[in-house]
Parts: structure tokens; C-alpha cells; sequence
């Protein structure tokens, strides 16, 4: 076994519904990196799993007429499914209704009410139930959710709160001192001028107004709202023990190289997560890296607009490794991506057709030609073959070179997107 360890992880899925294809695309290039990371002789572990708890799933299990449980019960089997699909590498696949999970999370948001982190407050502010979070007036955008744009409603409750504030100053340090920790630059930016520097308000952990979460054990009107829930996968699912009993994971592969996850939820993973950790006196991961969106044209995949294109319809046509291909040639890291059906097509036939098989046609045309079909000597070598074997050999060595855009876990070179699910 390798004494270089890499730990990556995923934002784990909602079940809210099953996963269209710009969801996918994240746990494809995660797996390309475990992958490539594998190649170069690190023991990798690779995360992903499912998050599912929260009023949104109450709701829409009470619609479906069955009970939270089994309704995230057959999303979560769903959202494995097209994982596996895609012939993506996992190590694990942790669900937030693990027990295990469950137990480590009411012992944590315990913890940093011991200390004093956590105390009980009345929330009234403006609520999106599908995003789950709480705005204030200010920063609505035209009167809706700035992150989905629907209505929000004004709410009120009892509800504890986590002391976000006591630790932003050392936040603000922290990231200041470790220019790679959040990336792209971009998004780096835009953490510290639009949420750091205008200062933190505490954050809201805990709900009454619905039941479907992990019970607060020491005041059970309470359930532990998404945020401590939800985030705590990444240590929980590699056996982090708030009593200080962790299992050889733990102890190997955290802090995680690399949280990969998608722009909308930078906040959470670079601000109330990385507090999170401060407050429990963890490591911080090493980087948070907000990869950008999968556009349906010019526009984001909604139910609601109809232009929602899925994974396992795109394999049934041009098949897995063509759709992991599109993904991750389409996606530069600075900017969204676009996909249509008509912009697969195109690719495949571009690229996959015409380039790659007519290279394999020619060279299969040449074999039979020249060798009758059996290249006899394949180690035979000539001057005139060097460059070409350099090339090939120096190739591998440049796309794991770290040049500071994504050091660490060689996924900023064209050269690892091509990477093939048959390793």
C-alpha cells in the first residue's frame, strides 16, 4: 500500500429527486481525478453519498404518499444507480441516515454546545424551503431566493444558533495565509468581499418546524438543521468519533486533499464548514474547489423550464464512456459549460468518430497491411520513433505537474479528462 494518501469527496446529492446530467458531471470528474491520482500510486479514497434530510423531503414524501424513510430510500438507490452507471470508482457511499452518521452528528452539535458555540435563540427571517436556507431582506434579488430565485416566505421559531462570528477573524487569516485553500481564485474573491468582510451573522442549526432530521438528544423539539448534518459526511464517513475514538481512516486520510463541489454551494464548504472544524479543533481540508454549471444552452437545468437532460438517457444512446468523454471535455474550470443533445452528437462524431477511429482505423489498416495483421517485433525501435516515445512518456509527468491552479490533485490538465473507465 502506498504511504501517499488522497482523499476526495463530492457535495453528496440531495434526494430530492434523481440527478440530472450537470449533477453527474461532478462525481465524473471526481472519479477521473481518484483515477488519474490512483495511476500515479497514491492510495486514493474517493467519497460520495446522499443528504437527506430536511423540510423539503418531508413535503415531498408526503406528496408521494409514502414516508420520508422510504421515500429517500428509493432516491438514494437511484442516485447510486447512475453512479455506478458511469462506472464511477467510489470507496464509499455514505447516506446521512446512517446510523453511525446519525449518532456522530447529535454528538457533535453537543460538543459546540458544551463549549458554548451553539445557544438557543429565536430565528424570524425570510426562508426558501427548496434551498433550505434563511436570506434577509437585502439579499434577496428582485424579492426572490438569490441562489433559486423563488418566493421566500417570513418565518419564525425557536432555533439554536452556531457562533459563526467568534471565529471570522480567524477564518479571514486562515485563508489569507493558504492562498489554494479556496479555488478558483474567482470564487475565493467573492467569499471574502461578499460574505467575510461585510461580517457574519450567527447561523441558524437547528429547526422545529418540521420533523424529518437528526433529533437534538438533549432537547427534542429540535431536529439539527442541514448545515452540521450534512457537512459532517466528510469526517463521519471515513469514521471521525467526537469521544476521540477514530477508526484507521480517520487517522490516514484526513484533512481531505480535495471537497470538489459546485459553485452554488461554496459558502457552506469555505465558510460555515472550515468554522465548523475550527470550533471542534479538526485540520481543515486542504482545498475546496467550486467547479462551475452544466448549462442546458445559456440556461440552468429546471424541472419547471423542461430542459433537464439525464445521464442514464444519454448512455442509452451513445454510451458511458462517450458521456464521460462530453463531460469532461466540455467543462473548462473558469466558466460554465454548455450540453445539448445536438452538442453530443457533435462531439462524438468530432472527436470520437473521426479523430479517435479514424487513428484506430488507419493504424489497423496499416497493421494488416504491412505485417499481415500480426506485429510480430512491437519492441522494435528506430531513431525516427524517439520523439514519439518521448512525447508519450513525458505526457503523464506534465498533467500531474502541479502549476497552482489546482495543485494537488492533477485535475487541471486536458490530458487527465480523456481517462477511461476500464483501468
Amino acid at each position: 500500500m502506498s504511504d501517499k494518501t488522497f482523499y476526495i469527496t463530492t457535495a453528496i446529492a440531495y434526494t430530492s429527486g434523481k440527478p440530472h446530467i450537470g449533477n453527474t458531471y461532478e462525481i465524473v470528474l471526481t472519479d477521473a481525478i481518484a483515477r488519474f491520482k490512483r495511476q500515479l500510486g497514491y492510495d486514493v479514497f474517493f467519497m460520495t453519498g446522499t443528504d437527506e434530510h430536511g423540510q423539503k423531503i418531508e413535503i415531498k414524501a408526503k406528496e408521494a404518499g409514502k414516508t420520508p424513510q422510504a421515500f429517500v430510500d428509493e432516491i438514494a438507490a437511484k442516485i447510486k444507480d447512475i453512479w455506478d452507471l458511469m462506472n464511477t470508482s467510489y470507496d464509499k457511499f455514505i447516506r446521512t441516515t446512517d446510523p453511525y452518521h446519525e449518532e456522530q452528528v447529535q454528538k457533535i452539535f453537543k460538543k459546540l454546545y458544551d463549549k458554548g458555540d451553539i445557544y438557543k435563540g429565536e430565528y424570524e427571517g425570510l426562508y426558501c424551503t427548496p434551498c433550505e436556507a434563511f436570506w434577509t431582506e437585502s439579499q434577496l434579488v428582485d424579492g426572490n431566493c438569490p441562489d433559486c430565485g423563488r418566493t421566500v416566505s417570513q418565518s419564525k421559531e425557536e432555533a439554536y444558533f452556531f457562533r459563526l462570528s467568534k471565529y471570522q477573524d480567524k477564518l479571514m487569516k486562515y485563508i489569507e495565509d493558504t492562498p489554494d485553500f479556496i479555488q478558483p481564485e474567482s470564487r475565493k474573491n467573492e467569499m471574502i468581499n461578499n460574505f467575510l468582510k461585510p461580517g457574519l451573522q450567527d447561523l441558524c442549526v437547528s429547526r422545529t418546524s418540521f420533523d424529518w432530521g437528526i433529533p437534538v438528544n438533549f432537547d427534542d423539539k429540535h431536529v439539527i438543521y442541514v448545515w452540521i448534518d450534512a457537512l459532517s459526511n466528510y469526517i463521519t464517513g471515513i469514521g471521525f468519533d467526537t469521544d476521540g475514538n477514530h477508526s484507521e481512516n480517520y487517522y490516514k486520510y484526513w484533512p481531505a486533499d480535495v471537497h470538489l463541489i459546485g459553485k452554488d454551494i461554496l459558502r457552506f464548504h469555505t465558510i460555515y464548514w472550515p468554522i465548523m472544524l475550527m470550533a471542534l479543533d479538526i485540520p481543515l481540508p486542504k482545498k475546496v474547489f467550486g467547479h462551475p454549471w452544466m448549462l442546458f444552452g445559456e440556461d440552468k437545468m429546471s424541472k419547471s423550464k423542461g430542459n433537464i437532460i439525464y445521464a442514464d438517457d444519454l448512455v442509452k444512446y451513445f454510451g458511458v464512456d462517450a458521456v464521460r468523454y462530453f463531460a469532461l471535455h466540455e467543462m473548462p474550470f473558469a466558466q460554465d459549460g454548455t450540453i445539448t443533445w445536438e452538442l453530443v452528437m457533435e462531439r462524438i462524431n468530432s472527436d470520437l468518430a473521426n479523430v479517435l477511429g479514424n487513428l484506430v482505423n488507419r493504424t489497423i489498416t496499416m497493421v494488416n497491411k504491412y505485417f499481415d495483421g500480426v506485429v510480430e517485433k512491437p519492441d522494435v525501435q528506430e531513431p525516427v520513433d524517439q520523439a514519439l516515445i518521448q512525447l508519450a512518456l513525458e505526457t503523464p509527468k506534465k498533467s500531474g505537474a502541479e502549476d497552482g491552479r489546482i495543485k494537488g490533485c492533477g485535475c487541471h490538465r486536458r490530458g487527465l479528462y480523456i481517462a477511461s473507465t476500464k483501468q
